[in-house]
């Protein structure tokens, strides 16, 4: 079905990793194949130094990590990349991208040409009247159009997920939940180069590891466990125990918990709970004082704040040159729903869509 400009496709129960990441592939061929056609990063940097002396032991070693730990995830990539007649170089990268980038070298007499990070918000709040998790879902502008959401069962037949998910990539880096009632939003940190470890786990595969979670403390688990390369935030939620819990990760197995409370928390792109080195970002820096400025102790009043755009530089709510907030989406506990808005929650003809997650 289509729900505006978001594609939602059910690929049912497939017998293995393979068979849905050829399915998804087929479905979405030609979305995957103009999203890669289009990433001037994938082309101009990741590309060329996947070829370089110092780029293939390390796409190498990422390959040989992740393809061990998660095989049937690494299976859904090769169904991706056979299904949309894409290279298979190229659906690696992408998932990639965050455990090389920290590696490409820096030229000094040009201008980098690699994108910002993505820059996504969340307002978290558990209290007694309220159980919400609201999320910008903020790219670079490039993946307009290049995203849909992903449904299916596992192999075994108990239990089912749905994930936004960009284009050749796993499900999902952005958010998703499943049957079980584990729900997620995830949030980009920006380690220093010296915090990251070549070689280890990727997000995107740690975040596809998400989606087959049984309940929180498991959620945890499978976000802190990994020997991950770079670190992540974690918005875990879990439907029936109605809790919401932030976790940082760092490489070298680091973690910090944070769990919601009736006071309503602001998450940018900075580390706020893990003491890590990190790179500071003015945009983000910016959108949690903006954010501190605002009431956010409603559903209502949350929407309102991810809509905000009262700061022209760095908006919370972001609509070019280059970052863009692809959706905002909602996840009401109580309500067991995902409600997803593109075009702005405070736009009146935002497409709308509801998620029921139980």
């Amino acid at each position: 079905m289509d729900a505006g400009e978001l594609q939602v496709f059910d690929a049912g129960r497939c017998a293995d990793g393979y068979q849905l990441g050829l399915a998804v592939g087929q479905r979405f061929g030609e979305t995957i194949r103009s999203r890669m056609r289009g990433d001037l990063f994938l082309h101009e940097q990741l590309l060329p130094f996947a070829s370089t002396a110092a780029g293939k032991p390390l796409l190498a070693a990422l390959q040989a990590s992740n393809r061990e730990r998660y095989p049937r995830y690494w299976d859904e990539l090769v169904g991706t990349a056979d299904g949309s007649g894409v290279p298979l170089l190229h659906i690696i990268l992408v998932n990639f991208r965050k455990e090389i980038r920290p590696f490409i070298p820096k030229r000094e007499d040009q201008e980098p040409k690699e994108e910002p990070d993505d820059d996504c918000s969340d307002i978290l709040m558990v209290s007694q009247s309220t159980a919400i998790a609201a999320h910008n879902e903020d790219a670079n502008v490039a993946l307009l159009g290049h995203t849909y959401i992903v449904k299916a069962t596992s192999p075994d037949g108990t239990s089912t997920f749905t994930a936004y998910t960009y284009a050749g990539e796993l499900p999902t880096c952005a958010f998703g939940f499943n049957s079980n009632g584990v729900a997620f939003t995830l949030d980009s940190v920006p380690p220093a180069k010296c915090e990251v470890a070549a070689g280890g786990i990727a997000v995107n595969f740690v975040s596809r590891d998400l989606l087959e979670a049984r309940d929180l403390d498991d959620a945890m688990h499978r976000v802190c466990s990994p020997a991950v390369s770079v670190g992540h935030c974690y918005n875990l939620m879990d439907v029936r125990a109605r809790r919401i819990v932030t976790v940082e990760t760092a490489s070298q197995n680091r973690s910090a918990v944070h769990e919601a409370g009736p006071a309503p928390s602001f998450h940018a792109n900075m580390y706020r709970h893990l003491q890590v080195e990190q790179v500071y970002d003015e945009n983000s820096m910016s959108r949690e004082r903006r954010a501190a400025q605002c009431t956010m102790d409603s559903k209502e009043k949350a929407l309102s704040v991810l809509g905000d755009a009262a700061d022209v530089k760095y908006p919370i709510f972001m609509t070019g040159p280059t970052l863009y907030t692809l959706c905002t989406v909602v996840v009401d506990l109580d309500e067991e729903t995902m409600t997803i808005y593109r075009g702005g929650s405070k736009n009146t003809d935002a497409v709308r869509v509801v998620l029921p997650m139980l």
